[in-house]
Order: C-alpha cells, then structure tokens, then sequence
C-alpha cells in the first residue's frame, strides 16, 4: 500500500473523531449519552465484531498456522508488557496517568484500524491472521485493561465476566476448533459489529470536545508515548521474532498491528470503570493523528 493510500485510510478515521467532536459541540452527544454509548459497544456491538470476525470469510487457516501466530503472539504481548513495565516510571505523571500509559503501551487499537491495514497491506488472506492474532488482545484488554487504569482499589472479578470477555473466549474456542456457526448467524454478528469502529471514533471525538486541544500537541509526554507506540516497538519486535524463526508473512502483520496507535477501547473502559478519561482521549488522538505517517514510515522500512 503506497504512503497516500494508507494516508486516505488514516484521514478517514480522523474524520470519523471529528463528527463526534461536533456532535459534541452541538449537542447531541456528551454526558450521559456518552455513558450509555460506551455500554452499547461494550456489551453489544464490540462483541458482535469479535464474533462476526472469525464466523464469516471462506475459511479458517490450518490449526497449525493458528498455533504458530498464537506463538508469535506470545513475544508479541510479552515485548509489550515489558514495555508497559518499564516506559511509564520514565514518563513520570499521576497514578491515573501511569495507568494510561501502560494499557497504550500494552493495548494498540489493532482492531479498529489494525484490520484494514493488514488487508491494505497484505491483501484479504492477511485478515484471518490478524484476527488471531487480536484474539488474546480481546481478552486481555477487558480483564488486566481496567486494572490497569483503575488500580486494584477499583477491580473486581466481577469485570472479568463480561460481554466482550465471553465473545473472544469464545471467538478463540471455535478458532482452534474449526467449528463455523451457520452463515446467517456470522453474518448478523458482523452486520451489528459493522458500527462499532465508527461508534467508537466518535465517542473518542466527543470526549476530546471538552479537552483543550492546544495542550494535547504540545505535550512532551504525550509525543514521547507515542514515539515509543509507533515506532519504537514496531523496530524493537523485528529482531525478536527473527530470532524465533517466525514465518515471515506472519511477522510483516505482527510489526505492521504492533505499529498501531491507542486502542480506542481505553475510553470505553475508563469511562465504564472510572479511570483517566481525558488523559485516554488525548494520547488517542495524539497517537491516531501521528499514525497517518508513521504506519507507511513502519511498513516502509521495516516491512
């Protein structure tokens, strides 16, 4: 995918933020209305993307393709926890500052953006592979997410057991199982989950219409996270999984979705669960705006 093509991609999404952003400033979204939209897509629509995604196409790869990115994904995810450990202490900020910090390091919004480049890039098959690849993220973000952002004072077990949570246990049990719903079921989960990458940039964009948006291009915190997310890790992961002898289609889309921006799920939960909403919203934007040149700088490059 040449640098103008990704560009239109990433220009879509930021537009996507700034029809929330008006419909913010107009009134028609904020406040409780942004509440009840973040439980819409954490419960129903965010769910059905994540089913809907491993229930249609022509077929899955073979168990033991899907083995071998579960095991890239394990290098993938542990790099980054690694990171998430050691990155936040240097950047210093509030106790609800830290916790932003360590889900963007952690959790890149490899759903909402990180699925259309992999196919951009890769062409339709790269789909499947990114899909297992987002199927331990789906898990991991709606169970250590909120105890990231929140602390332990404000997690329960209780968190673990949710929509999202049941949708990617189970989108991976029929992954490894091959097993397939009948087509008009996938197909229905797919449709519902068609809205949630929309939905989702627009709440983004509503939050950030109550943020100052001057501090958030002249942070030095939030630019030297994003640096780190973009292209730092992206760079860091190549060698690691050329060491492991990780196939080389499989590595191209998993340091193509490390290179992605914030998860944009960060501000559902922070908002569902109490955490540093602004904060989230900001190195959102700030890494989302970013990405428009740094996901063709990583696939030039490093690809």
């Amino acid at each position: 995918m040449s640098f103008l093509d990704t560009l239109a991609e990433m220009l879509v999404l930021l537009v996507a933020i700034a029809c929330g952003y008006a419909a913010n400033r107009m009134g028609i979204l904020g406040g409780e209305t942004d509440k009840k939209i973040s439980k819409l897509l954490l419960s129903i629509t965010l769910p059905a993307m994540i089913l809907g995604a491993v229930c249609t196409g022509d077929e899955l790869p073979e168990t033991a393709v899907v083995l071998e990115v579960l095991k890239v994904a394990v290098v993938f995810y542990g790099m980054e926890f690694a990171f998430a450990l050691a990155v936040p202490p240097l950047l210093g900020g509030t106790p609800g500052q830290k916790g932003v910090w360590r889900f963007t390091l952690v959790f890149g919004n490899m759903g909402f953006i990180g699925y259309p480049v992999a196919v951009a890039l890769f062409g339709p098959e790269a789909l499947f592979y990114a899909v297992i690849l987002v199927l331990p993220f789906n898990l991991m973000a709606f169970t250590l997410g909120p105890l990231m952002l929140t602390g332990a004072r404000r997690f329960s077990l209780r968190q673990m057991f949710t929509p999202t949570v049941a949708a990617s246990l189970l989108a991976l049990i029929l992954t490894l199982v091959r097993l397939r719903p009948p087509a008009a079921v996938g197909e229905a989960l797919e449709f519902v989950g068609r809205i949630t990458v929309p939905l989702s940039l627009m709440f983004v964009g509503s939050l950030l219409a109550g943020l100052p948006l001057g501090n958030l291009l002249v942070s030095p915190r939030l630019w030297a996270l994003t640096a780190v997310r973009l292209l730092v890790m992206p760079a860091a992961l190549v060698p690691l999984l050329h060491l492991m002898g990780a196939d080389p289609f499989i590595l191209s889309i998993a340091v193509a979705e490390m290179g992605m921006p914030a998860a944009v799920n960060g501000s559902l939960l922070c908002m569902e669960y109490g955490g540093d909403a602004d904060c989230m919203a900001q190195i959102t934007f700030v890494s989302t705006l970013a990405s428009i040149v740094t996901i063709p700088l990583v696939a030039a490059v490093l690809l």
